[in-house]
């Protein structure tokens, strides 16, 4: 029987012995529309060059212990067709396949399992977080991974020549003792790899957070539209997340019925925790956002009480000159005072004076 490994020396191989480049004959120059990688008994062999997807099954159903991977980078409707037709994948499958921006989902079809996840990662420059979306068919000895956005799962792109061709290769391939499991160890690697990807996002938008929460109690005006972002951005993510948890819980509904190894079950026992744990760590980041957005409507609405008060004392102050004002432009003839000489300088001491005793009370009041 073959011995789990523990998940620190999983990792630990991704840098070791494995991390040698599988390059295989069927490789050829970049931008070809799938890769093939061809695994007998975890054991890594090359696949012919220009290898169709009938001569992956031909492959697989020669011996038992055989896997094919069959990795899609930028996936054409001449791949899914070929696939299609080959795999004889049923009509909902086909247009799922063609079809993307859909949420993370698990769905079975005959002998076939249909997966949608979504990976994630942290854009510090926009502050912004971007997401790829990957569609996976697993069948009998078989792997198929379709990167729907041309995006591997850190962002780069999937068929790039600057080395991210060979990213696939080391995270899905670059453990043999885990490849024995069958090509449910290869779904478990991705899977693993998606869910460990949402940690440095986290670690981002918390940053982004503590920022704008000094910006609320600063008083910086643009901080609101930065909070909205965040939160949709959050909202995003837990989209992301959740629906992937509810990937991973049928996966696991369906261990026994499906005969899945021990050690692949305790594996993805081990990315289902860390993915609860992003999960919530998700969930309380959308609720301080929602907190941080209130004490900041909270805030704008004091400033602005304070600013109502200053307005509204310095009308009531303007008040009293102006009513005076009002009273002796009238023009009537007979009035107290009209035509008498210090009328115009009692006029105007007066408008003064109730101005002065006004300021005085709004300042003691804190009006002002």
């Amino acid at each position: 029987m073959v011995q789990p490994l523990g998940r620190d020396e999983v990792h630990a191989r991704r840098g070791g012995v494995f991390r040698r480049r599988w390059a295989t004959e069927s490789d050829t120059a970049f931008g070809a529309t799938r890769r093939t990688r061809y695994v007998d008994d975890g054991h890594l062999v090359l696949a012919p060059r220009d290898t169709s997807v009938a001569d992956t099954m031909t492959f697989t159903d020669a011996g038992e212990g055989r896997t094919a991977l069959l990795l899609y980078p930028k996936p054409s409707p001449e791949d899914i067709a070929e696939l299609a037709s080959t795999w004889n994948l049923h009509p909902l499958v086909v247009e799922d396949l063609l079809h993307a921006g859909q949420r993370p989902k698990l769905e079975r079809y005959d002998d076939a399992l249909f997966l949608v996840v979504r990976s994630a990662w942290y854009v510090d420059a926009a502050e912004d977080v971007d997401f790829a979306e990957f569609h996976i068919l697993v069948r009998p000895r078989a792997v198929a991974v379709f990167c729907q956005d041309g995006r591997w799962i850190d962002g780069v792109d999937a068929d790039d020549a600057s080395g991210a061709a060979d990213r696939g290769d080391r995270t899905l391939l670059d453990d043999e003792r885990l490849l024995q499991h069958g090509p449910e160890a290869i779904v478990y690697r991705l899977l693993d790899a998606i869910v460990d990807g949402y940690s440095p996002v986290l670690r981002g938008l918390e940053i982004d957070r503590e920022q704008i929460e000094r910006q609320v109690f600063s008083g910086d005006a643009s901080v609101t539209e930065r909070i909205y972002r965040l939160s949709q951005e959050v909202i995003d993510l837990q989209q992301a997340t959740s629906g992937l948890t509810e990937v991973l819980a049928a996966l696991r509904a369906g261990f026994h019925r499906y005969d899945i190894p021990d050690a692949l079950q305790s594996y993805l026992q081990d990315v289902a925790d860390h993915l609860s744990r992003a999960d919530t760590r998700v969930g309380e980041l959308r609720d301080s956002l929602s907190q941080i957005l209130t004490v900041n409507g909270t805030l704008v609405a004091q400033r602005q009480n304070e600013d109502m008060k200053k307005i509204s004392g310095w009308a009531a102050i303007l008040f009293a000159p102006t009513l005076i004002g009002a009273i002796y432009g009238m023009n009537f003839d007979n009035m107290p005072e009209l035509h008498w000489a210090f009328g115009y300088p009692l006029a105007v001491g007066a408008m003064i004076v109730f101005a002065l005793v006004l300021y005085v009370i709004f300042k003691r009041q804190k009006w002002m």
